[in-house]
């Protein structure tokens, strides 16, 4: 497991799954010609994506940024439609760590498509439990709703069998909430209406988590957003203005779906590469070699 240290702040990535989506989707109004040159595509137009989440250990808490892919929820259709390659191993892997998923305090979920929160539940009989039942979840209250109540689109993504085990576990903020001395989720809307970006602050340095708004090194230009996202022009100033701030600042970035780096850094410019660490693969991703040249 690939590993982070920041300012005594200790960051592990967790076996969360791993899955190919179809590169149009991922990169939506960009040209292939253009998107394919900063990020690996198959011959069948799939690029490689992690859902690996973030374990922070810091104030003494034991905090989960995003739960993973979850594990044995998936019909085979939704494995075949998601290029789902790997599910879930979150448990296994917080076992490496002589830790159990009831040493979890905190959950930090920068919205709850089913790839980032199926995680939270499992099978149980015939229904489903908390994965990690002594966990604060935090969310946006927008999201939270939306979450119970999809609409026409996002019926799709949000499941019933995420939410219902673990609602008495749920605190929800507004626009934005400091969780812990230093760690603050804020609500951007774009991706999803409650989507959240999380930042890590101390001495003066800051990690952004970025979520969906930034799922990968290669959509840094604010233009470049998903097919996926309800509402594009949302993400796009909201990028805009975090990645003004960020590369002003010297923010890193780290990352929940990057097949390619755990933690990038840009100059000012946001041209040169200054830091980063790459993702040592659970899965080795075809050609994502190349990418880290």
């Amino acid at each position: 497991m690939d590993n982070y240290q920041f300012h005594g702040i200790e960051l592990t990535w967790l076996d969360g799954g791993f899955n190919r989506l179809d590169g149009g989707a991922m990169f939506g109004p960009v040209p292939k010609v253009l998107w394919s040159r900063k990020y690996e595509v198959d011959a069948d137009n799939k690029i490689p994506l992690a859902t690996e989440p973030i374990l922070v250990r810091t104030h003494g808490k034991n905090i989960l940024i995003e739960a993973g892919l979850g594990s044995g929820k998936l019909t085979e259709k939704k494995i075949r439609n998601l290029g789902v390659t790997r599910e879930s191993r979150v448990e296994e892997s917080l076992g490496e760590l002589g830790l159990t998923p009831e040493d979890i305090d905190i959950i930090l979920m920068t919205h709850l498509h089913n790839d980032h929160a199926a995680g939270l539940t499992r099978r149980e009989g015939e229904g489903y439990t908390s994965v990690f039942p002594n966990a604060e979840i935090h969310v946006s209250q927008i999201e939270w709703d939306e979450m119970r109540e999809p609409n026409i689109r996002s019926r799709n993504t949000y499941f019933r069998e995420n939410w219902e085990p673990v609602r008495d576990q749920v605190k929800t903020f507004e626009e934005r909430v400091e969780v812990v001395p230093g760690i603050e989720m804020i609500h951007t809307g774009g991706h999803s209406a409650g989507h959240a970006i999380i930042k890590i602050t101390k001495n003066g340095e800051t990690l952004i988590h970025m979520a969906d708004l930034m799922p990968t090194h290669a959509h840094q230009n604010p233009l470049w957003v998903m097919a996926f996202d309800d509402y594009p022009m949302d993400s796009i100033f909201s990028k805009e203005r975090l990645m003004k701030e960020a590369l002003e600042n010297g923010y890193r970035f780290i990352f929940y779906h990057d097949a390619v780096y755990r933690m990038i850094r840009w100059d000012e410019s946001g041209k040169e590469i200054t830091d980063s660490l790459e993702r040592t693969p659970f899965e080795t991703p075809v050609g994502a070699a190349e990418q880290k040249k």
